[in-house]
């Protein structure tokens, strides 16, 4: 009994967490700013509200917790009486690690990663990974893609629905914890969750 009260406690609970979400994103549509298809965008991502018609974000984008979306800078208006303010351009299929900060002005090409903790300051050119402060290009997508499918040869993998948070057992946590003694892994199958059976994030749609 209380297992299914636990259950049912925690379902209600991810039904109402899920509402809120699709209730703030309908009103950031709705106030001008622009959100694509396919967006993970948490709660926690701090939204300019003031200027979010200034902000777009295309298809396939997702956001690590406590990133910041910045459309003005109001730093210099006790001294000039004016605020600075600018259009951010988020390309399709741009990822970005948590507590990433992004000022007014920039575009960010399509399918480019941004490092945690990175502040950009400037535009990102397509197809790049990109990290720090300010955030500079550290190699282009393809590289970085090759570099993981390389580990992935010799790194242990963990099929998703074996090893996600919702499917591992106890024996299978110990497993974990001794294939990634001195090694790191990957869990493999998440995209293909999410996208073909609707595990994983709530996206926008």
């Amino acid at each position: 009994m209380f297992r299914f009260l636990y259950n049912r406690a925690r379902k209600i609970k991810e039904y109402v967490e899920t509402q809120k979400k699709i209730q703030r994103w309908d009103n950031l549509r709705r106030m001008g700013m622009h959100i694509g298809k396919g967006v993970n965008l948490p709660m926690s991502t701090w939204i300019d509200t003031s200027h979010c018609y200034l902000i777009s974000i295309g298809d396939n984008c997702g956001f690590g917790d406590l990133c910041v979306i910045l459309a003005h800078d109001a730093m210099p208006n006790e001294y000039i009486d004016a605020t600075r303010i600018g259009r951010v351009t988020i390309h399709e299929s741009c990822h970005f690690g948590v507590c990433t900060v992004i000022l007014p002005g920039v575009e960010i090409g399509p399918m480019s990663i941004i490092g945690a903790n990175s502040v950009v300051a400037n535009d990102i050119p397509p197809h790049s990974v990109a990290a720090g402060n300010p955030a500079k290009v550290i190699c282009s997508l393809e590289e970085y893609l090759e570099r993981h499918k390389k580990n992935m040869k010799t790194m242990p993998l963990f099929p998703y629905k074996e090893y996600d948070c919702k499917y591992i057992t106890p024996e299978k946590k110990k497993e974990m914890l001794a294939k990634l003694a001195d090694t790191d892994g990957y869990i493999t199958g998440g995209y293909t969750a999410m996208i073909q059976d609707n595990e994983c994030l709530v996206r926008t749609k």
